[in-house]
């Protein structure tokens, strides 16, 4: 495996990724579509927080089963643990120091049609409502 290093912007939050990057990830689903990250799927056990944890805010909602972890000093999204596979990370691969994604294919995840379960949602939030 190779070993990946990244930060937010700011340099606040560093991690390492273990990780043989062969394609990309882009989700459908409302909050992905507008960070607009291009990630790749990581086990729990391939991701390490190097240094500042306590500068990582978490964004949940719907299920509140994703966690969506963000610098809280320059707003990066650098990762998140997955409502679909809870065990696993995405990475937003953007963060990742010196690495070029362009050359890679970039696979469509599809979000859009996951359940929407949380109460008082927003009707721009697509998906089947469960009752």
């Amino acid at each position: 495996m190779t070993r990946h290093l990244g930060s937010c912007h700011c340099g606040a939050v560093t991690f390492a990724i273990e990780a043989e990057i062969d394609h990309l990830t882009a989700c459908d689903c409302s909050l992905c579509v507008k960070k607009n990250a291009r990630m790749v799927r990581v086990h729990e056990d391939a991701l390490t927080v190097l240094s500042g944890g306590d500068h990582l805010g978490v964004y949940v909602w719907n299920t509140h089963r994703a966690r969506h972890h963000f610098c809280r000093t320059c707003g990066i999204y650098v990762f998140h643990r997955k409502r679909a596979a809870p065990d696993m990370y995405e990475v937003n691969v953007f963060c990742l120091d010196g690495f070029d994604p362009s050359t890679l294919p970039v696979r469509s995840s599809q979000g859009v049609g996951m359940s929407v379960a949380a109460k008082g949602a927003r009707d721009v939030w697509p998906g089947p409502r469960e009752a």
